[in-house]
């Protein structure tokens, strides 16, 4: 629905500058206020909305062109190629290799939806052809596992976990060990949510990190949260260095 919103009011902004008889800087800096409104409340981070304005101006200089060229075509072009600039991480995504052991890890904020995500993720590549497995290795959360446990159940997909044993560390790297054995190709490792001022709980997501030593860390957190998105995702990744984001 946001997105959708969002959407429309861009749009509209662009149409209003196409129905304007010249297009000048004045109608240019109307557009880019109506789209920098339509981010701002959708909860755009400002200065990534004021990076945008500056570099659209950088680019679509009206005083430069030569007659003849079609400013709205230009600026609705510059307008495209900097929001999907504010969406390109700047390389590109990883993608397992079949027949070798990839392992991915599942970070993320309590109650983000992190392990019905795992579950979504490895179904994806079992439908285009690949082995995975989940390992449960949420100790923290209550019936974490029996979650897990369904999850992969209804999707057919093996899963290992533990009721008894307490230190994540000691599932994950045996989780991750018995998969190889089975020559499963894509390892999924689910951890225990929390928050960025859990010290602990960071702590316990580093050892599980360097016991498994996984190819990829997703960090999932819910878009809803707004703003707040960016503190949290500040704090994993300075703790944690993840290259990839789920919302």
């Amino acid at each position: 629905m946001v997105l959708a919103q969002l959407g429309g009011s861009i749009t509209r902004a662009l149409q209003q500058m196409s129905n304007a008889t010249v297009i000048d800087e004045e109608v240019l800096n109307d557009c880019l206020i109506e789209i920098s409104r339509a981010l701002l409340q959708s909860d755009v981070q400002f200065n990534l909305v004021q990076d945008m304005q500056t570099n659209i101006k950088n680019i679509v200089n009206l005083e430069d062109l030569a007659a003849g060229h079609d400013k709205r075509k230009i600026i609705e072009q510059a307008v495209f190629n900097e929001l999907c600039k504010m969406l390109d991480p700047g390389k590109s995504s990883f993608v397992p290799k079949k027949g070798e052991t990839s392992v991915v890890m599942f970070v993320g904020l309590q109650g983000s939806g992190k392990t019905t995500t795992c579950t979504k993720y490895a179904r994806y590549y079992q439908e285009k052809g690949w082995k995975p497995a989940l390992v449960c290795a949420d100790t923290f959360r209550a019936a974490a596992f029996d979650q897990l446990m369904q999850n992969a159940t209804n999707a057919e997909i093996p899963f290992y976990g533990s009721y008894m044993e307490a230190d994540p560390v000691k599932i994950a790297v045996e989780g991750v060990e018995s998969f190889k054995e089975e020559n499963r190709d894509l390892i999924i490792v689910d951890t225990s949510g929390r928050h960025k001022q859990e010290a602990a709980l960071f702590e316990e997501m580093r050892q599980v990190s360097e016991a498994t030593k996984p190819d990829l860390v997703i960090f999932v957190m819910d878009s809803s949260i707004g703003q707040a998105a960016f503190d949290q995702a500040q704090a994993f990744k300075f703790l944690y260095g993840f290259q990839g984001v789920d919302l």
